[in-house]
Parts: C-alpha cells; sequence; structure tokens
C-alpha cells in the first residue's frame, strides 16, 4: 500500500500510514533522534543566554506529533541518552549530562511524548488544533527546561526566564507557523 493510496483513520499519527513493521518502528526511533540531532545544530547565540535559539524543538515536536506518543518518547530518549553518553548533537555539538541547557532536552521528551498523544487524538490535522499542540508542546518544554537553567547556573527564576524563556518567543511562534501549515497540510494531501 502507498502512502497516498492510505486511508486516513481517527486515532492515526503520520507515521503510521506506512506498513507496519518493527524494522520500521526502529528506522522511525532511530530518524527522530536523529532529525533532533541535526536540528540542533541549526543554532544562534543568544547574549546573555547559555541557551542557543535553534531548531532542536521545533524537531522534537515535530518528532512527536509525526511518530506519535510512544515512538516520540523513544526518539527523544534516545537523542538525551546518545547526547549525555557524550554524541555531540547536542545544541551548539555540545554534550553530556551537566550542560545547563539539559533541562531543555529533558523536557522535549516529555512534550514529545504528550504531542504524540494528541496528534492521535486529532491535535495535527487543523490549523487551529496544531497550534494549540506546538503551544502546549513549548509551554512543557519550557517548564522543564527554565527551572533546571535556574538551578544548574545559579540563577533566580527571574534571570532564567529572561535568558531562557522570553528570548525564545518570537522564533517558537514562528515554528508553530510552521507546523500549522505544514502538518494539516499533509493530512489534506494524504486524505485525497
Amino acid at each position: 500500500m502507498s502512502i497516498a493510496a492510505a486511508t486516513t483513520r481517527p486515532g492515526q499519527v503520520l507515521a503510521d500510514l506506512l506498513p507496519a513493521s518493527r524494522v520500521k518502528d526502529a528506522a522511525l526511533v532511530l530518524g527522530g533522534a536523529a532529525l533532533t540531532g541535526i536540528a540542533a545544530q541549526i543554532a544562534v547565540p543568544v547574549p546573555g543566554s547559555p541557551v542557543p535559539v535553534t531548531w532542536q524543538t521545533f524537531a522534537a515536536l515535530l518528532v512527536g506529533t509525526s511518530l506519535g506518543a510512544r515512538r516520540g518518547f523513544l526518539s527523544l530518549a534516545l537523542y538525551a541518552l546518545v547526547g549525555m553518553a557524550g554524541m555531540p548533537w547536542f545544541a551548539q555539538a555540545g554534550s553530556g549530562a551537566a550542560a545547563p541547557s539539559l533541562g531543555y532536552v529533558l523536557g522535549m521528551l516529555l512534550a514529545a511524548t504528550v504531542v504524540g498523544a494528541l496528534a492521535r487524538r486529532g491535535g495535527d490535522r487543523s490549523v487551529l488544533r496544531t497550534a494549540g499542540t506546538m503551544v502546549l508542546g513549548s509551554a512543557i518544554i519550557y517548564a522543564v527546561g527554565v527551572p533546571y537553567l535556574a538551578a544548574a547556573t545559579g540563577m533566580s527564576l527571574t534571570q532564567a526566564v529572561a535568558a531562557g524563556l522570553t528570548p525564545f518567543l518570537i522564533g517558537d511562534a514562528l515554528k508553530a507557523a510552521l507546523a500549522m501549515g505544514a502538518l494539516p497540510t499533509a493530512w489534506k494531501f494524504l486524505d485525497r
């Protein structure tokens, strides 16, 4: 069965439209981790912040919505574990468990799981639902990342918000807008 000829049903995510197999699932999990690692290298330093602007968060949310909660979780868990073990694929070729931005990676793990569960319930099928899914996913990333940043650097929570959240809001809005166009369009194309 080709992807274009697949019939979409409620309860599916985009990855479910591919023929089912363990090899496919393993390849999707590995591919999701690799995509996140590659996207993390597209980074722009933010003056006054140890956290750069990257495409890593967009990739993590896209992996979660496209693969679903289980495969999204496994992809981001693989990404986090391999990065903590020394693979230089965190932002700006970073790695290890001591990085001040590790909380964002852990937040992405949780966010990919949540947005994957929402996608299975249709959270990526329309522009408004996708917007809500992406906003919630981003909020989860910040809810874990900002307090971790404060703890890892000795910043106050107010300082961590100023350095690790506020500078990123415009970029996250643009990434959400991209997802709001891409995901519902993919579903409309596949439903033809």
